[in-house]
């Protein structure tokens, strides 16, 4: 039997060395009856610590894989492999496992990718059960967890929505493996292809974010030729913003535009009637005198795209 471990794999050594095992035997590669090393020679063959080696052990012998003999060390159980083989199922369970892989290195995935997404995907069935699993990638974490709530409530309890940001998925490896193991990732339209690039194998999908009612409403509410300065964090957002706060307030009479820095706000803020500030940008309304009304210009998920790209993909429509 070829012990062997991969220490770039995201999966304990216990794991890895009962895997190695158990599959050896499943496979017909460790013969019934068949020694295994002592605790100590194969934790010096690998490298690792005797505990280690004996947690898998026990592991195995609980599955009734393997057992010890007093006085003579530890076997493939003479009864352990038959029941694994006689599976009829297993050989093809093998070679789904094979092609999943193949598929995965075509896609451009190291095996260290692979074997991420497979862990993460176990660890979310065994935490969420066969329910789909959504995950929703935006810019600000409070921001984005309120449109994964938004999605959430919109496509029912057949499936669950998780919220992470950019910058999460760009520094954190566990997270970005799970995101990645989702059945759907969504995001903006315009950051689709930045995302999908970060989760190489992932499912991504683009929706649009329009006006919330309840930012119309305050928009619609102010008085004609009123002067008003736009902030955002994001720059490009600016046009954006400046396009739905003509359509939505009565022929405002200065716009005003700052990146979001607190020395931007408060340059401006003293020409202004009205302070809208986009979502994420709420730090930045510190610099503005606390007199200044404020509107938050808030986004919430297309509810048509959040059926058409998210619900029916994923036959949660029923």
């Amino acid at each position: 039997m070829d012990f062997s471990i991969d220490r770039t794999l995201p999966i304990s050594l216990r794991q890895q060395l009962k895997g190695l095992i158990e599959y050896a035997i499943a496979c017909g590669d460790a013969a019934p009856g068949e020694p295994l090393p002592s605790v100590r020679d194969l934790a010096s063959l690998l490298g690792v610590a005797p505990m280690t080696v004996s947690q898998a052990y026990a592991d195995l012998k609980g599955l009734g894989l393997i057992e010890t003999r007093a006085g003579s060390g530890t076997f493939v159980a003479e009864s352990g492999a038959e029941p694994l083989r006689a599976q009829e199922d297993f050989v093809a369970l093998h070679g789904q496992i094979d092609a999943l892989i193949d598929r995965g290195l075509a896609l451009g995935l190291r095996t260290s990718d692979v074997a991420s997404l497979i862990h993460a995907r176990l660890a979310s069935r065994a935490l969420h059960g066969r329910r789909k699993s959504i995950a929703v990638v935006g810019l600000f974490q409070p921001t984005t967890a309120r449109y994964a709530r938004l999605i959430a409530e919109q496509v029912g309890p057949m499936a669950t929505v998780e919220p992470a940001t950019l910058d999460l998925i760009q520094r954190d490896s566990a997270a970005r493996s799970r995101i990645a193991s989702s059945d759907l990732v969504v995001t903006f339209v315009n950051r689709r292809r930045e995302v999908a690039s970060l989760l190489p194998g992932a499912r991504v999908t683009g929706i649009r974010f329009v006006p919330a009612d309840e930012t119309r409403s305050a928009l619609a509410a102010l008085a004609p030729g009123a002067r008003l300065l736009l902030v955002a964090r994001v720059p490009e957002f600016l046009p954006i913003m400046k396009a739905g706060v003509t359509r939505f307030a009565a022929s405002p009479a200065l716009l005003n535009s700052a990146a979001g820095t607190i020395a931007d706000v408060a340059s401006l803020a003293a020409a202004a009637d009205v302070l809208v500030y986009a979502s994420g940008t709420e730090d930045a309304l510190a610099a503005a005198p606390q007199t200044l009304p404020t509107i938050e210009y808030r986004h919430i998920p297309d509810p048509v795209d959040v059926r058409r790209r998210i619900a029916a993909p994923l036959d949660l429509d029923g």
